[in-house]
């Protein structure tokens, strides 16, 4: 005869595992540091002083170390004159962890892009109506910036086209980290990694030195309306501005069959011999 009910054995005998003594160690000091209890550049007692204070053995809190200097919240220098220095949690470890994620999931470059389209309009928005002055004094900088980069090579200068494409990302981060939503500009971040990436290659294959003075000024021209937007306090327009924007930078780098090509961090740059 059954009584419906479940067998006390079956719902209790699951394993549960007890963290390392150095999973705990990292895990505290992990929350010291996120916590700003540990401010960075602080510089950790000596390793003597660690292991008195945490009753562990040298292999225990080295494992420790390790764990935390993975994530890379502390920096090890070995040697005489080595320690433990704190370094702040970086978005570029979790923009390059991402990247990994999206490339064996085999993520098509242009579904990134596609994300991008969807942050960005909205951050143009966002920033349209909260902008300061040193938001369009900083807009502006950049937009001389990239200015520079072409007036030299109309000059008949060569053109630094890893200036140019760092100039226009740094507009791009601008418009995305003064919107005021720090959880809009840590996934924008992190896509910063993989589309970066992907322009390095994108733009010395599509370079034509006879457009480029007029493609430069197209961008810079663009760059300038959503400033003028912004600054005019007009959240509709700026974002129906930048969306447009986007939209075409998009379909130039991604025309053909581009945008089928999967998100690749890891190039083959030759023979390893």
């Amino acid at each position: 005869m059954t009584t419906g009910m479940a067998d006390p054995a079956r719902a209790v005998g699951q394993a549960v595992r007890v963290p390392k003594t150095a999973e705990l160690i990292a895990s505290r000091l992990r929350r010291q540091i996120v916590a700003g209890e540990l401010a960075e550049g602080v510089s950790l007692p000596s390793e003597a002083e660690l292991m008195g204070q945490f009753q562990v053995s040298r292999p225990t809190l080295r494992e420790a170390c390790r764990i935390l200097e993975a994530e890379s919240l502390i920096v090890v220098r070995r040697g005489s004159r080595g320690g433990v220095r704190v370094t702040a949690p970086q978005l570029g470890v979790a923009a390059r962890y991402a990247g990994l994620l999206l490339q064996a999931e085999r993520v098509r470059i242009g579904d990134v892009y596609e994300a991008q389209l969807v942050i960005e309009p909205a951050a143009a928005r966002m920033l349209a109506g909260r902008r300061t002055m040193e938001d369009l004094a900083d807009l502006r900088g950049s937009i001389a910036e990239l200015q520079q980069i072409l007036d030299a090579q109309e000059s008949g200068g060569r053109p630094d086209l890893p200036a140019w494409s760092a100039g226009t990302q740094r507009f791009h981060d601008l418009i995305v980290d003064r919107a005021g939503n720090r959880t809009l500009a840590v996934q924008a971040g992190i896509l910063r990694e993989v589309i970066s990436a992907h322009l390095a290659a994108a733009i010395p294959r599509m370079f034509d030195p006879a457009r480029a003075p007029r493609e430069f000024s197209k961008t810079i021209r663009s760059y300038g309306k959503l400033t003028r937007l912004i600054e005019a306090s007009d959240p509709d327009a700026a974002e129906k501005h930048w969306r447009r924007h986007l939209e075409a930078a998009s379909a130039q780098l991604m025309g053909g069959p581009q945008a089928q090509e999967t998100v690749d961090l890891f190039p083959k740059s030759g023979t390893v011999r």
